[in-house]
C-alpha cells in the first residue's frame, strides 16, 4: 500500500529536532559511502523559464530510495501561484514498493533549516548569541527554530523588503522570548549578526563581501537552484571558508558558486569540503575563531529522503494519511 500524505498533515507530523539529527546523520552517511546522492539534472526546454528538477537519493540507514521532483516556475507568480512545487516519493530499498507519495512544500521547508542547522552547529563559534536573517518569510521562521536548537541564540536582526512579512515574521516567533531588531537593510544585518541566513529569492546579490567580520558564519540558502541566481557576491564568496553539501550539485546549478568561479574570483577547488565530511569526523570544520565560514546550501535529494523517513513513520504511528494500493 502506498501512503498519500498532504501539506496540512505533513506540518502537525514536523519534528525539527529529529529532522536536524536525520540530516546529519544523512549528511555522514553520505561520506561514509553507505548513502547514494546522484549528480543533479535539471530539465528545461526553450519555450519557456520553467526548469523540473529530478532530486533522487538512496540509502542504507533509511532503507529507501527517494526522488523529488522540483517544479521551478517564475511565471506562476503572476497569476498569483506558487513559483516553486514538490512532490516527494519514498520507495523500498528492500522490495521496491512505492511506500509514500507527499506533498514536498513542509519537508522542503523543515530539512532545508535543518540542513543550515547542522552546518551551523559544525562550522559556527559555540558562543554566538545574535542570528541575523536576511529575508523573513516562512523559510526565516523554521530558520529561527532551527538554530535555537544548536546554539544559545539570545537576539534576532532581521530584514525584509515588506513591512507586512516582517510583523508575520515577528508573530510566529514571538513565542521564543527572543530580543528581535528589525534591521533597515541587509547590510545592517550582517554588521550586527554572529551567524548570518540569506534567505531570499534574490537573482541579484542582496549581500556584500564588504561587510563581512571575521569570526562570522553565513548559511547562504535563499536563490532558486539555477546557475545565474545568487544572494552574496564574488567579494563575499572569496573571503569565506566556503563549505557545501553536495559539490556536484553546486557545480551544476549554484549561482553563488558557479559566478565567482567565472569571475576568476575563486575556483571550484576552493570549496573546503562536503558538510558530510565534516559531520563524519573525516575533514575539520571551523579551525579558528577569527574564520567567516560560509555553507552554501542548494538541498540535495538525501535531505529529502532523511526527513521523508522520519514523516511516513510519524503518520503510520499516527494513523495520518490515506492508503492506496497503487498495483491494483
Amino acid at each position: 500500500m502506498t501512503l498519500i500524505l498532504s501539506a496540512s498533515q505533513l506540518d502537525s507530523l514536523a519534528d525539527m529536532p529529529a529532522t536536524i539529527a536525520a540530516v546529519e546523520r544523512a549528511f555522514g552517511d553520505m561520506a561514509r559511502g553507505t548513502a547514494c546522492q546522484p549528480a543533479p539534472s535539471s530539465l528545461h526546454l526553450a519555450s519557456s523559464d520553467a526548469r523540473f528538477l529530478p532530486m533522487s537519493a538512496l540509502a542504507d540507514v533509511e532503507q529507501l530510495a527517494a526522488v523529488k521532483l522540483l517544479s521551478d516556475i517564475p511565471a506562476n507568480r503572476n497569476v498569483g501561484l506558487p513559483t516553486q512545487r514538490s512532490t516527494i516519493m519514498l520507495v523500498s530499498q528492500i522490495t521496491g514498493e512505492t511506500l509514500a507519495i507527499l506533498d514536498g512544500r513542509v519537508p522542503t521547508r523543515v530539512r532545508t533549516a535543518a540542513a543550515s542547522a547542522v552546518a551551523t552547529k559544525l562550522l559556527a563559534r559555540p558562543r554566538s548569541t545574535t542570528l541575523g536573517l536576511v529575508g523573513a518569510g516562512a523559510l526565516a521562521v523554521a530558520h529561527v527554530q532551527a538554530i535555537l536548537a544548536v546554539l544559545p541564540i539570545r537576539d534576532i536582526v532581521v530584514w525584509s523588503r515588506t513591512a507586512d512579512t516582517s510583523l508575520k515574521f515577528r508573530q510566529a516567533i514571538e513565542h521564543h522570548g527572543l530580543n528581535v531588531v528589525q534591521a533597515a537593510s541587509a547590510e545592517e544585518v550582517v554588521r550586527s549578526a554572529d551567524v548570518v541566513c540569506t534567505l531570499t529569492p534574490a537573482t541579484e546579490p542582496v549581500v556584500r563581501g564588504r561587510w563581512f567580520r571575521p569570526g562570522q558564519h553565513f548559511n547562504a540558502v535563499g536563490s532558486r537552484p539555477r546557475p545565474d541566481h545568487r544572494e552574496i557576491d564574488s567579494e563575499g564568496m572569496a573571503r569565506a571558508r566556503v563549505f557545501v553539501d553536495s559539490l556536484s550539485t553546486a557545480i551544476e546549478k549554484s549561482g553563488a558558486l558557479i559566478i565567482p568561479v567565472s569571475e576568476g574570483a575563486m575556483s571550484f577547488g576552493d570549496v573546503v569540503a562536503e558538510i558530510g565530511h565534516v559531520a563524519a569526523g573525516a575533514h575539520p570544520g571551523r579551525t579558528g575563531d577569527d574564520e567567516i565560514t560560509l555553507f552554501n546550501s542548494v538541498g540535495i535529494g538525501l535531505q529529502d529522503l532523511a526527513i521523508g523517513r522520519l514523516l511516513y513513520d510519524k503518520a503510520l504511528e499516527q494513523g495520518l494519511g490515506t492508503e492506496l494500493d497503487l498495483s491494483s
